[in-house]
């Protein structure tokens, strides 16, 4: 029987540090990326997303550190002999010149002949959905189809490597939310690695096959690290730290004690909470922080007191706020030890109580996860 041989990646990026003068941005970054994959550089700003995808294309030296393409050390490798390809925020189009002319500008770099060009430039438009826009201007065109035609003006010359900075930055929520699934199914149409830098995490979870947050401490002279890799899906469910549970815009973190393995307990000043798993092993007495993720909660139909609740991630609180959201209600609810969960609740669920009135949670084991408390 023959076993799969283990993929070589065809990015990797070393041990990657960089400061300016009294700044420092990168501290010992380190990833590698296989081909074909998008790769997402999620976090807030200052944190060196941007500084690093800058080093990858060459812009910017290092000050340590490595980075490789194909095997091939890209030290010396000025820009223009790298064949990667770059969008950015500002789409940086030629305002007045028409589509056309935008599309074919890296082919016409090459040194294309004519026919070449036209043929590439209408494959490009059909790709990205504007098919017969060769002839108009760019300024004429709304913010969604200037960034297709950046996009296929980044992809026309038929880059190694695409990075892209924060591309729908400049687009409102209805059209980013659009277009985040279509860039990545025309990435993966057409099998091109990327190299994706954003601060917003649903569009990291969109578009990525996998995701790196990365973060800074200013606050220490540090420079921005990636505090954790994975998939989106395991970036959501299992955050490594106090730190990405938060980026990530999560509310309910609690201070916890790990009480039992089997099955997982963690105490808490709000009652004893199951959960079904954890990223690591904890020992009995380790504290720890508790994630209750939003939909975790279903309100509970009957009146829990008390012990009664034990065991059962039954918790009796009382009901402070109630927001409409469409297909949920946004619960936010106090419980024992001052305790404030902010939750989804389905609008098919049983009658909410009236705001101030006692309410009871029942907390699915499955949406709760035992994280580092850093």
């Amino acid at each position: 029987m023959r076993h799969a041989q283990p993929m070589t990646p065809i990015l990797t990026v070393n041990h990657i540090s960089k400061s300016y003068p009294g700044l420092p941005v990168i501290k010992e970054a380190s990833f590698a990326v296989d081909a074909g994959e998008i790769i997402c550089l999620l976090g807030p700003s200052g944190c060196g997303k941007t500084t690093l995808l800058r080093i990858v294309a060459g812009l910017e030296p290092p000050d340590t550190g490595t980075v490789a393409f194909d095997g091939q050390d890209l030290a010396g490798v000025p820009v223009h002999r790298r064949n990667f390809g770059f969008m950015f925020q500002d789409y940086a189009l030629f305002p007045h010149r028409d589509v056309e002319a935008n599309v074919a500008f890296g082919l016409r770099m090459q040194g294309q002949p004519s026919a070449a060009i036209r043929a590439r430039v209408g494959e490009m438009l059909a790709l990205v959905q504007l098919e017969g826009y060769e002839r108009r201007r760019v300024i004429d065109l709304s913010g969604g189809e200037q960034q297709r035609v950046a996009l296929a003006r980044s992809l026309a010359p038929g880059p190694r490597l695409l990075m892209l900075d924060e591309p729908l930055g400049a687009l409102d929520r209805a059209l980013r939310e659009q277009l985040m699934n279509e860039l990545r199914a025309i990435l993966k149409s057409v099998g091109l690695t990327a190299l994706y830098v954003t601060h917003d995490q649903e569009e990291a979870f969109a578009v990525a096959d996998r995701v790196f947050v990365m973060r800074a401490a200013v606050e220490t002279g540090e420079g921005g690290w990636i505090e954790q890799a994975g998939t989106p899906a395991q970036v959501y469910r299992y955050p490594a730290t106090t730190y990405v549970a938060r980026f990530l815009g999560f509310r309910n973190l609690l201070d916890g004690e790990i009480v039992a393995a089997a099955p997982l307990t963690v105490r808490t000043a709000a009652g004893d909470l199951e959960a079904a798993d954890s990223p690591r092993p904890y020992p009995a007495g380790a504290r720890v922080a508790v994630l209750v993720r939003p939909e975790a909660a279903e309100v509970w139909p009957e009146p829990v007191h008390g012990a009664a609740a034990a065991g059962k991630n039954l918790l009796p609180g009382r009901l402070l706020e109630a927001s409409f959201r469409g297909s949920y209600y946004l619960l936010r609810t106090e419980h024992a030890g001052g305790v404030t969960l902010v939750c989804e609740a389905s609008t098919t669920a049983a009658h909410l109580p009236a705001e101030g009135q006692p309410i009871t949670l029942r907390l699915d084991p499955s949406a709760i996860t035992i994280i580092e408390r850093r």
